[in-house]
């Protein structure tokens, strides 16, 4: 395949998770972080993933569990409703792991462009 020949984002991507004792923290966790803090709730960020409030719920607590403190704090419904919103933690955690991604991909730039060359072109089912 010539060297000018656009290759699409997905067909080569780093992709990193990260090992807190026992929790992996990857890519899905950190964007139900991103949408619970865009969303300002938990329903509605497991809505816009595709999830169930259930598994949301529970891959927050699984995140709080890896820490002092958690990394989401609820607020109970009322005239206002309730709602949810990332702790300074839970912000952080967003930050530091957006950190990381960046600086892991510019270092493996330099590979990742090798595997675009060299790698076949994504096969069309007909």
């Amino acid at each position: 395949m010539p060297k000018d020949t656009p290759k699409s984002p997905e067909q080569v991507a780093l992709r990193i998770k990260i090992k807190v004792g026992d929790v992996v923290i990857g890519p899905g966790k950190i964007e139900l972080l991103r949408r619970i803090n865009d969303d300002g709730g938990i329903s509605a960020a497991a809505r816009s993933m595709g999830m169930s409030f259930r598994r949301a719920w529970h891959l927050i607590d699984t995140l709080s569990n890896a820490f002092e403190s958690p990394v989401v704090e609820t607020s109970v419904g009322g005239s206002g409703g309730g709602g949810a919103k990332l702790t300074p933690l839970g912000e952080r955690l967003v930050q530091e792991y957006q950190t990381a991604i960046d600086s892991a991909a510019s270092a493996a730039s330099p590979y990742l462009d090798w595997l675009g060359e060299v790698s076949a072109p994504p096969s069309k089912k007909e």
